[in-house]
């Protein structure tokens, strides 16, 4: 049975995350991904760590499954060449080179298009390849904090906070792969390729969702919450008397089951609290006298209780506990594969779940140039 983007070619001039994280899922879907990289090896993350396992990076491997890898230099004529020539068989190229780089390699849109009409190109940027920042150098860490994340994550003790992961990366890499994908889908009407200039910078600032809308509606600048809701109460973590707990009350039914549950019943009745808009304006007052209810029994208790009630709570999981969590076994999110170097490995698996197409690992996480013959890429272009 044929994979969902069988018989999709993807050329990827992509490196460290966002770009990779893009074509993994493509990979995933069944796309034929090429990961074109300069001899030896440019991907950064090969050398990011540890951890390592037989000098294979942990974070390498996290991002570059189902794809083959080929090495060329792009500063060359032969290297400049060959992709010419790759681009004629393929259907997408992708990269997160600077903005003009392309360009001045003399592989930019204008180029490849003319060598190949229906090509989806996809360019990747910190800040877009328009405006008075397209040159600047793009990172996670500095998007995360010009784009307004990190003044609204953490609280005012801990001062702005970064997410523990660099999300901007990652969700860059899905509206790629979201754009992608739509330009395949529209091509099969038009016939016609296009260019997508997807940045870091709109894609953190269109992850501002409810909190971004409050500002344009209220013009009142947000402040951290913690783990706190901004438009929601009660929406947060719990102390109880062993440990937290996270509590998503979503409606009014659910607030009064929670306040009998907790034996607070009068909390539901008093009309400061009545309503989430209420709640909400009298957080700092129902707040403590919820904590107080909550510190009086252990989190499994309350778990319990919960969910007996229908009220949305979880545990707070490190990460060992998740990848030990029989809901996660049980959708196969970890796999076992072996890798020929790094030999046998456990990663995360796909969370897409399709019923007649569903992914499969065909190609493990390559080692740089491990398929320069099967594209018959000789020495001469990849010096």
């Amino acid at each position: 049975m044929p994979d969902a983007l069988d018989n999709i070619r993807i050329l990827d001039l992509s490196r460290v995350l966002a770009g990779p994280y893009c074509t993994m899922i493509l990979g995933d879907l069944g796309a034929e991904v090429i990961k074109v990289e300069a001899p030896g090896g440019s991907d950064e993350t090969r050398t990011w760590g540890p951890p390592f396992k037989n000098n294979v990076s942990a974070y390498y491997l996290s991002a570059n499954r189902n794809k083959k890898s080929i090495t060329v230099d792009l500063k060359s004529t032969e290297g400049v060449q060959l992709i010419k020539e790759l681009v004629k068989e393929s259907d997408v190229v992708i990269n997160n080179f600077k903005a003009g780089t392309m360009d001045r390699l003399g592989i930019g849109y204008d180029t490849l298009s003319e060598i190949n009409p229906k090509l989806v190109y996809c360019s990747i940027t910190g800040f877009g390849e328009n405006g008075p920042y397209k040159d600047l150098p793009g990172y996670d860490f500095i998007i995360q904090a010009m784009s307004g994340l990190m003044s609204i994550t953490g609280d005012e003790d801990s001062g702005p906070q970064k997410l523990g992961v660099a999300i901007t990366d990652v969700l860059t890499g899905l509206y790629a792969c979201i754009g992608i994908q739509a330009a395949l889908l529209e091509r099969t009407q038009s016939e016609k390729g296009q260019k997508l200039d997807i940045s870091l910078y709109d894609t953190a600032v269109s992850s501002l969702v409810n909190i971004g809308s409050n500002y344009l509606m209220s013009g009142k600048i947000p402040k951290p919450l913690g783990n706190k809701h901004a438009n929601i109460v009660p929406y947060q973590t719990f102390k109880t008397a062993d440990g937290e707990m996270v509590i998503a009350v979503g409606n009014d039914q659910q607030y009064k089951k929670l306040c009998q549950l907790l034996g607070v019943p009068h909390l539901s009745e008093d009309p400061r609290f009545i309503t989430n808009p209420d709640r909400v304006k009298h957080r700092e007052i129902l707040t403590p006298l919820l904590q107080e209810a909550f510190s009086t029994n252990v989190t499994a208790y309350w778990q319990e209780k919960c969910n007996e009630n229908k009220i949305p709570c979880g545990p707070i999981q490190n990460i060992e506990e998740v990848v030990n969590d029989p809901q996660l076994q049980e959708r196969d999110m970890f796999i076992d594969y072996d890798h020929p170097t790094a030999g046998p490995i456990k990663m995360i698996g796909s969370p897409l779940k399709l019923s007649r197409t569903p992914v499969t690992v065909r190609h493990h996480p390559p080692n740089a140039g491990e398929h320069n013959n099967e594209y018959k890429i000789d020495e001469e272009r990849i010096k």
